[in-house]
């Protein structure tokens, strides 16, 4: 029993030695990484003004800085502003080698800053930048790391508020390529050019969700830029997006279907029926002129005429032609009564001579004619019937199929205007129905052909 408490005592003993050499260890680490810092970025060691030599140490050659992103997020899309807003993780690597340490055998990876003032930086800026912040809760989050063979990695998160010009021809079944350039501001690409990262330069975080786009692909490429003052470097990353229909769909163009369809029930009212008639024209030309300026107050005033500015005129257009009809239908109706009385007042007429002949035949009773039994060729009676045996006698017309379905519709009062109406239940329909074919078979194939990637 008095050996096993020996056997503890001195197992005790080494794990307080062990843990304070492990303590010391650390002590001790620490203190050689803040000489490493001290030796490479002490006063009067290193100068952050001047820009690290090029590819192996060469004084002439310029800085190579590679450059990566990660795309957290895009916020929104603004189409009447023309500009869009980002989130990201942006990324530069270069190589100083007055920067190089000792690693202590693989023990310091790299070091680690978060000024970055305390080196050289890259003067890069993004040049179709609206508006942009750094993110400093709850620290800055920005940070350099030092590796051992001089190499720098500059890590900062930011978001970025950038110009987008649009083409909203095909509005809203259009694609927009949105830019983000980065250029340098004053250094030359003698003494600095930017390249991107090989392998993956560009990352965008996994299901990313934007409310009416979908971003579709995104293409990195170079776009070094001719001043007065020299060449400068410029990197450019194309975001390509597609607009989601489903939302117009439901919002526009279904809505304007109906209003116009609707616009057409005034076909089947009757003529006399004045106030529904023109109460229903007038509410969905209003309707419809509302909105389609709610639709425009959404977009930018341009020049040109956009794929929904043809699907609301064109619906307008019908909305207001079924009022016009009706106007016509009210001005035939009443030329048909007017007609109508012209024929009464005719027959009236008529009436009256025959009854007073009769009254004048009736008076003269006693006188007597003698009439010849066989009738002279001159006699307008023989003229007559000889007139309807030639029309026996002449071949059938061909029918109109037109004629022959207006004729099912029985002739009466205001029968013009009535088939008026008739011919408008067909033709609205039918134009309407051709319009529709032209219209999405020209805008989707469009569509498919300006597509850039």
């Amino acid at each position: 029993m008095g050996s096993g408490h020996y056997i503890w005592a001195i197992f005790f003993f080494a794990s307080l030695c062990s843990a304070s050499l492990a303590n010391n260890a650390k002590i001790n680490f620490r203190e050689k990484e803040k000489k490493v810092l001290d030796q490479i970025l002490g006063a009067g060691k290193y100068d952050a003004r001047i820009r690290p030599s090029g590819i192996n140490g060469t004084e002439n050659a310029p800085t190579l800085v590679y450059v990566n992103m990660f795309l957290r997020s895009i916020s929104k899309i603004d189409d009447y502003k023309m500009e869009y807003s980002v989130q990201l993780t942006f990324r530069e690597q270069w190589t100083d080698e007055r920067l190089k340490f000792d690693d202590i055998q693989g023990r310091l990876k790299y070091l680690t800053l978060t000024e970055a003032n305390r080196v050289w930086m890259p003067d890069l800026f993004f040049s179709n930048e609206k508006e942009g912040h750094f993110h400093n809760i709850i620290m800055p989050n920005v940070y350099i790391r030092i590796f051992p063979n001089g190499s720098v990695l500059y890590s900062i998160r930011i978001s970025l508020t950038l110009a987008c010009p649009m083409n909203l021809k095909l509005y809203p079944l259009d694609r927009q390529i949105c830019s983000l350039r980065m250029a340098s501001y004053g250094w030359t690409t003698n003494d600095l050019v930017f390249l991107w990262k090989e392998g993956d330069p560009v990352q965008v975080v996994k299901n990313l969700h934007l409310p009416r786009f979908t971003l579709e692909k995104f293409l990195t490429d170079y776009c070094n830029s001719k001043t007065n003052t020299g060449e400068y470097s410029c990197l450019k990353v194309d975001l390509l997006f597609k607009r989601e229909f489903s939302y117009y769909l439901i919002q526009i163009y279904i809505p304007c279907c109906m209003l116009v369809i609707v616009s057409w029930v005034s076909f089947w009212l009757d003529q006399g029926a004045v106030p529904a008639r023109v109460s229903l024209g007038v509410t969905t030309l209003l309707t419809m002129a509302t909105q389609t300026s709610g639709i425009n107050a959404s977009l930018p005033p341009v020049s040109y005429t956009k794929a929904i500015d043809v699907w609301t005129g064109v619906c307008l257009t019908f909305v207001f032609g079924a009022l016009l009809e009706f106007a016509l239908v009210n001005y035939a109706s009443r030329s048909d009564i007017h007609k109508e009385n012209l024929k009464k007042k005719r027959r009236d007429l008529e009436q009256a001579s025959l009854d007073a002949a009769s009254d004048l035949l009736d008076t003269d009773s006693n006188a007597t004619f003698a009439m010849p039994l066989v009738r002279h060729p001159g006699d307008p009676m023989a003229l007559e019937k000889l007139r309807q045996c030639e029309v026996h006698m002449q071949p059938p017309k061909r029918p109109n199929c037109c004629k022959t379905w207006l004729s099912k519709f029985p002739t009466r009062q205001c029968s013009r205007s009535k088939r008026i109406d008739v011919i408008s239940r067909i033709t609205f329909p039918l134009v309407f129905a051709l319009f529709n074919l032209v219209y999405w078979s020209t805008y989707l194939f469009r569509e498919e052909e300006d597509e850039t990637f």
